[in-house]
């Protein structure tokens, strides 16, 4: 896992102070997979396209292929003949990651009918359990949606998490890991947040299955 952090380092020099705190973050991880947990994540504009990226980078292979084993891979073909072996050879394990930009009916049904900065916070209290924790992306770290959550979060002792920039906004109070990249423009923390995130995905990865060098 080492290795993940130190290459970070080594191409984005002024993400050195970020490291400890994502490498800490990713050992909690690690074990909030092993429990059965689940992580869910948020974000708005380009914030919501990384939490979506970061669900993408978790449910399916990233570095690794994450190939299903011979036992489950026997049972999808004992279950449905050649078209099981198939399904069973394509598959990929997964770790369970959950966007909160992906209910548009809800978010939308929601938003109108009580009030749209409480969406995500509906949705994590309806999904979420004791145990389970949330990235919420707010580059500004003012984001009223992303405080509202990470307040229904706490109500639920589920852990919050905000990978944020330099400007020290108002969802900090209920944040109880905070990344915060050295930029203080939006676009800037943005071009942070992707290494950031690929690296905490790398090491997530490397924990449950082969990688592929």
């Amino acid at each position: 896992m080492e290795k993940y952090f130190d290459d970070m380092v080594k191409r984005y020099p002024q993400l050195t102070g970020t490291a400890q705190v994502l490498k800490d973050l990713a050992l909690e991880l690690r074990e909030l997979f092993r429990r059965g947990n689940t992580l869910f994540l948020a974000g708005n504009g380009g914030s919501a396209a990384d939490a979506e990226h970061i669900c993408g980078e978790l449910l399916k292979g990233f570095k690794s292929k994450r190939r299903l084993d011979d036992e489950d891979r026997r049972i999808f073909a004992e279950t449905a003949g050649e078209d099981g072996r198939k399904i069973g050879e394509a598959l990929q394990y997964g770790l369970p990651a959950i966007s909160l930009l992906s209910h548009p009916a809800l978010v939308s049904a929601f938003g109108n009918d009580v009030d749209p900065n409480l969406a995500f916070a509906q949705q994590l209290w309806a999904l979420g359990k004791a145990g389970d924790a949330v990235i919420g992306i707010s580059t500004g770290g003012n984001a009223d949606n992303i405080r509202k959550l990470f307040i229904a979060a706490r109500v639920k002792k589920i852990r919050t998490i905000l990978l944020t920039g330099s400007k020290n906004g108002c969802c900090r109070e209920f944040a109880d890991v905070v990344i915060a990249v050295p930029e203080s423009e939006t676009y800037k923390i943005q071009e942070l947040h992707l290494p950031v995130y690929h690296t905490l995905c790398l090491a997530l990865e490397s924990g449950f299955f082969q990688m592929m060098e």
